[in-house]
């Protein structure tokens, strides 16, 4: 019997031994499971602060964006508007700019002496037509008699050939003359090239 006994407390230890054993690994198992899920749970902490950064970096840009959108809008509108408040007129001054041109045209056809009075009241009427319309920013183009062709003023309605060789492809006459409001062409000058 002692040989059992010697046995059994020989399994005994043996058991007691792969107890602690057993129970460290197991230790350690749940120690590794624990570990795993901080682990996981840290990266879904940080994927998910990530996520939330990026959708606020995603929001300040579209913010961002925006903004400048609706600040270039704004701008060009009120340039748009402004635009317009000046040039409002032009419908009215293109309606009158024939009615001075048969002013100037009956100045220029009345040159006796008798009708000298009224070649007199007609240039008043015409100074005072002409200064009003300046008042409200229509300019008369500089004659172009003698100058270059320039196609964003003027526009050529005959060619005919130049009576002095300065004059060749340069303005010879000036048939209608061109006008500007706020320096917006409404008419152009019709002129005659030399060729």
């Amino acid at each position: 019997m002692k040989t059992e006994h010697i046995e059994d407390s020989g399994n005994t230890e043996n058991k007691e031994q792969s107890k602690p054993e057993s129970k460290s690994k197991e230790q350690e198992a749940t120690k590794t499971a624990l570990s795993e899920e901080d682990v996981t749970a840290e990266e879904e902490e940080i994927s998910e602060t990530d996520k939330l950064q990026m959708e606020v970096t995603e929001a300040k840009d579209k913010y961002l964006r925006l903004y400048s959108e609706f600040e270039n809008f704004r701008r060009r509108t009120a340039k748009e508007r402004l635009d317009l408040i000046k040039t409002a007129n032009e419908d009215l001054m293109t309606a009158l700019l024939p009615i001075l041109d048969d002013f100037e045209r009956a100045m220029d056809a009345a040159g006796d002496q008798e009708a000298k009075v009224l070649i007199e009241g007609m240039g008043l009427i015409q100074q005072k037509f002409s200064n009003i319309l300046n008042q409200k920013g229509l300019k008369l183009m500089p004659d172009g008699v003698g100058k270059e062709f320039d196609a964003e003023f003027q526009e050529a309605i005959s060619k005919i050939p130049a009576p002095k060789k300065k004059l060749k492809n340069k303005i010879v006459d000036v048939v209608e003359k061109g006008y500007l409001l706020e320096d917006k062409v409404i008419r152009y000058a019709k002129v005659v090239i030399g060729t």
